[in-house]
C-alpha cells in the first residue's frame, strides 16, 4: 500500500518532484566537482613536492639553523709555473650544502621513534671545479727604442729598453654541480626515488662504498655522459652505471653516489645533511613530527604539508579558490537547495489538505501520513542525488579531458627538505634546483568512492530535511478542519 500510493503520488506530481530533485542535483553536482578538483589540486601539488624529496617520504629531519653557523668561502690555490708551461690546472672543492650536518647516529634515533616506519640519511654536496691556465704577458718595447722584445719580466731594468707588458693573466673556467650521497641499502627512500632509471641500472646493496655514479638525464646530456663513462670528482673516477629521469620538474641532484663515498669526498665521516622519514600511518604525521622534535633536540622536522604552504603560482591560486570559494559556494548552494526542497514539500502538503484529511478520517494515523510524506521526499532526494552524481561526474570528466596546465613554484623555507641554505642559496640541498624553477602541472579531477558516498548521503539528507518540513505540516492537520477546506 505504501509503495503503491507513493508511486502514484510521485507520478501525479511529476513537475513538483522534478523541481525538488533538480535543486538537490545542482548542489550535489557542485559538491562532486569541487571535491574532485580539490583532489586534483592535492595530486598536482603532490607531484611538485615529490620532485623535491621523492616517493614514500612523509617528512625530513635536518639540523636546526643556528645564528653562529656561517658558511666558509671556498679557497683555491694554484702554482705559478714557468713561462714555458701552458699546462692546464684544475682544483675541486667539495662542500656540504648548507654547511650543517647531523651525526649519522641520528638516523637510527629517528627510526626508533614511535610512529616512524623507516628512516634513511643522505648527504647533499656542492662541487665547485675551477680549471684553466696562467699566461704570461709579453714585453712590448717602445718603437723609438728599436723593435720588440719578448720576455717574462714585468718591468724593464733601469737604463734598459723602455716599453710595457701586454696580455697575460689567467684564463680559468668555473663549473659548479650538485652531488647527492644516497644510502644504497635503502633505495625506497630519498630523493633518487623521484626519478626513474631510464638507462642502465641503479645502485645495488653491495655498492655501499663503490666508485659508481648515477647521472641525471639532463646533466648527462649536457656533459655528453653515457653508460660506462667516468666522472672525476676530487681526483676520484666514478663509473656511470645509470641515467635517471625525474618524474616531474628538475632532478634532486646532478649526480648520485653512495653515501660513504660522499662522506669521504667532503671529509664528513659519519655525517648526513638530511634524514628522510616514512611514517607508519599517514594520518599521524603531525604527531610523529612532534615526537621527533621533542625527543631529538637540535633538529628541524619539515612535513610535506609545511612545504606545501610555500607553493606559489597558478596552482596555489586555483587551490585556494577550490578550497575556500568553491567549498563555501557548495555549502551555500546545498543549504539553499535543502531549504527550497523543504519549502516546496511543505507547500505541496498544504495543497493536499483535503487528501490527508480524508485519509485521517478513514483511519490513517498521523504517523502514517508523516511517513508517506517523508517517503516521497526521500525518493525525490534520491532522484536528485542520481542526477547530481551524473552531472558531477560529467563535470569532473570535462576538467580531466581539458587538463588545464597550472604553474607551481616552491619558495625557499629554512630547514625545508634538503637542508638549509648553501652556496646555491634558497632551500639548499637536493631541493635547491627544483625550487628555482617553475613547474607545469596538468590538472585532473579524480572522483573517489568517498565522494560518491558523500553525494548519496547528501541526497538522503536533503530528502529527510524536505520530508521533515512536510511531515511536520501534515501531522498537524485535523480531519474535521481538513474536510472543510477545498484543495
Amino acid at each position: 500500500m505504501f509503495f503503491t500510493y507513493l508511486r502514484r503520488e510521485l507520478r501525479r506530481r511529476r513537475k513538483a518532484a522534478l523541481v525538488v530533485a533538480s535543486g538537490l542535483a545542482l548542489g550535489i553536482a557542485l559538491v562532486i566537482v569541487v571535491s574532485s578538483v580539490s583532489s586534483g589540486m592535492e595530486k598536482a601539488q603532490g607531484k611538485v613536492l615529490q620532485s623535491l624529496y621523492g616517493l614514500g617520504t612523509d617528512m625530513t629531519v635536518t639540523k636546526a639553523a643556528q645564528e653562529s653557523d656561517t658558511g666558509e668561502r671556498p679557497r683555491f690555490r694554484f702554482d705559478a709555473r714557468g713561462s714555458d708551461s701552458d699546462e692546464e690546472q684544475s682544483s675541486d672543492r667539495v662542500m656540504v650544502q648548507g654547511f650543517q650536518t647531523l651525526a649519522a647516529s641520528t638516523v637510527s634515533k629517528v627510526g626508533s621513534q614511535q610512529g616512524v616506519s623507516d628512516a634513511v640519511g643522505g648527504l647533499s654536496l656542492q662541487v665547485i671545479k675551477v680549471s684553466g691556465q696562467f699566461r704570461q704577458g709579453e714585453f712590448q718595447q717602445d718603437q723609438q727604442n728599436g723593435g720588440n722584445q719578448q720576455g717574462g719580466s714585468g718591468a724593464a731594468p733601469t737604463g734598459g729598453p723602455q716599453g710595457r707588458v701586454e696580455g697575460g693573466g689567467a684564463d680559468f673556467d668555473v663549473n659548479s654541480y650538485s652531488v647527492y650521497g644516497t644510502d644504497v641499502s635503502k633505495p625506497e627512500l630519498g630523493p633518487l626515488t623521484s626519478s626513474k632509471i631510464t638507462s642502465g641500472r641503479t645502485f645495488t646493496s653491495s655498492e655501499t662504498n663503490a666508485e659508481v655514479v648515477v647521472a641525471d638525464k639532463s646533466y648527462a646530456k649536457e656533459k655528453k655522459l653515457a653508460l660506462g663513462d667516468t666522472v672525476t670528482i676530487k681526483g676520484v673516477k666514478y663509473k656511470v652505471i645509470g641515467i635517471a629521469t625525474p618524474d616531474s620538474g628538475d632532478a634532486a641532484a646532478n649526480l648520485y653516489i653512495p653515501l660513504k663515498q660522499a662522506q669521504t669526498l667532503s671529509d664528513s665521516k659519519d655525517k648526513v645533511t638530511t634524514i628522510y622519514v616514512k611514517a607508519s600511518d599517514s594520518q599521524q604525521i603531525s604527531a610523529v613530527k612532534s615526537t621527533i622534535q621533542k625527543n631529538i633536540s637540535g633538529t628541524t622536522v619539515t612535513t610535506s604539508a609545511d612545504l606545501a604552504d610555500t607553493v606559489s603560482g597558478s596552482l596555489s591560486t586555483a587551490s585556494d579558490l577550490a578550497s575556500n570559494v568553491g567549498k563555501w559556494l557548495s555549502i551555500a548552494v546545498l543549504v539553499a537547495a535543502f531549504l527550497v526542497a523543504g519549502l516546496l514539500t511543505s507547500s505541496a502538503v498544504s495543497r493536499r489538505v483535503r487528501e490527508f484529511g480524508t485519509l485521517k478520517a478513514l483511519g490513517w494515523k498521523s504517523g502514517r501520513v508523516t511517513r508517506q510524506v517523508v517517503g516521497e521526499a526521500v525518493v525525490n532526494g534520491l532522484v536528485g542525488g542520481a542526477l547530481g552524481i551524473a552531472v558531477g561526474l560529467g563535470g569532473a570528466y570535462v576538467v580531466t579531458a581539458i587538463s588545464p596546465t597550472l604553474q607551481a613554484e616552491v619558495g625557499s623555507t629554512g630547514g625545508a627538505f634538503g637542508g638549509g641554505g648553501g652556496p646555491g642559496g634558497g632551500m639548499g640541498g637536493p631541493a635547491r634546483q627544483t625550487a628555482s624553477k617553475a613547474l607545469d602541472v596538468a590538472l585532473t579531477a579524480p572522483v573517489s568512492l568517498s565522494t560518491i558516498a558523500l553525494a548519496v548521503g547528501l541526497a538522503v539528507t536533503g530528502g529527510l530535511i524536505a520530508g521533515a518540513f512536510g511531515g511536520w505540516r501534515a501531522s498537524r492537520l485535523r480531519p474535521a478542519d481538513a474536510l472543510r477546506r477545498v484543495e
